[in-house]
């Protein structure tokens, strides 16, 4: 079998399993609705926005920081706020070594969201900290610029949380297209939902040690990624000299890394992805026209990240038996 019939029986075989997946996934979240809280919190969206609102001013990280809570947490067990959830031995999801580098600002918006919701007496313990985290997602994102979004509500909050469970379920800095799809083809998310959450990387921020094979050691070799626009590899060389601490960190988004936009496609189309996986989006033809598509129409990319986060939402979302309404989102309910 050669490469070409290969790529399309994988890509066939992605689409079946993405089906599969949507089918059995859409009983564990028929619960959700968007008007969840009406009788029991009604307010509950205005007190989370309010609160989001005073730490997005406090500190810009608030937005990047929640929005990559988010993903985390839903790529790994369902949207139940697992990763929030502390251990005395640091064994938990947070702990992991993929989530080490999660920014403590994100963690800090759904406690203070969390704690001006439980301060209105009807409010009290009655709404999950995985919704208060979607809802704070929501709202980051338009802070920042980009689309204001209704949110599903009804999640539940999961009660386990260890490094184990992480294991493979976030995508590395160096995946390629097929493990980018691989992985998201497994919540059930497309390849137009995998170009357009990545999108998300219009803001925040990178650590050095994250892509610092692809400006030196490219390929084990003394070199440069090829796929990345010379100017920029001298510039991020710059910024992340060779021996620079690895924890020094620079903007995903060398050009607008303040605002929720679509340049972020723009930049890959001039080889200004900062990770392989960025730039894998572009330089694979499977997915470079959908980059195109972003890059030219900034109300096509809003329109499918609010898709494709709706859908992300929809992830592992617990029911009845199997989660709770935590009164700490750092610990399970006793």
């Amino acid at each position: 079998m050669n490469a070409k019939a290969m790529s399309i029986r994988t890509t066939q075989s992605l689409l079946l399993l993405s089906m599969i997946l949507l089918l059995f996934s859409t009983a564990t979240y028929a619960q959700l609705r968007r008007d969840y809280y009406r009788h029991s919190c009604p307010n509950v969206e205005a007190i989370v926005r309010s609160a989001v609102k005073k730490k997005f001013h406090q500190t810009f990280v608030t937005a990047p920081a929640t929005l990559r809570l988010f993903f985390h947490d839903c790529f790994v067990q369902g949207c139940d706020a697992s990763v929030i959830l502390a251990s005395r031995n640091h064994g938990s999801e947070k702990d992991s070594p993929d989530n080490l580098s999660l920014a403590g600002d994100g963690f800090d918006t759904v406690i203070k969201a969390k704690a001006a919701v439980d301060s209105v007496p009807t409010c009290r313990n009655k709404v999950s900290c995985a919704d208060i985290l979607a809802m704070a997602t929501r709202d980051v994102v338009a802070l920042a610029g980009g689309p204001f979004y209704a949110v599903e509500l009804g999640r539940l909050d999961g009660r386990t949380s260890t490094k184990a469970s992480v294991g493979h379920h976030l995508p590395g800095p160096d995946f390629n297209l097929d493990q980018l799809s691989a992985l998201f083809a497994k919540h059930g998310l497309t390849l137009t939902n995998l170009v357009a959450l990545s999108g998300a990387h219009t803001l925040g921020f990178a650590h050095c040690g994250r892509f610092s094979d692809r400006i030196y050691k490219f390929r084990s070799k003394n070199k440069i990624d090829p796929t990345l626009n010379p100017v920029y590899a001298k510039d991020l060389q710059q910024q992340c000299p060779r021996k620079v601490d690895p924890r020094i960190a620079i903007n995903m988004d060398p050009t607008t890394p303040r605002t929720f936009d679509n340049v972020y496609y723009k930049n890959l189309q001039q080889g200004k992805g900062l990770f392989t996986s960025d730039q894998s989006l572009f330089t694979d033809k499977r997915s470079r026209y959908i980059v195109n598509h972003f890059a030219s129409d900034n109300t096509a990319f809003k329109r499918a990240f609010v898709a494709a986060m709706t859908k992300l939402g929809r992830v592992g979302v617990k029911t009845g038996k199997q989660g709770e309404i935590r009164h700490d989102c750092t610990m399970v309910n006793y």
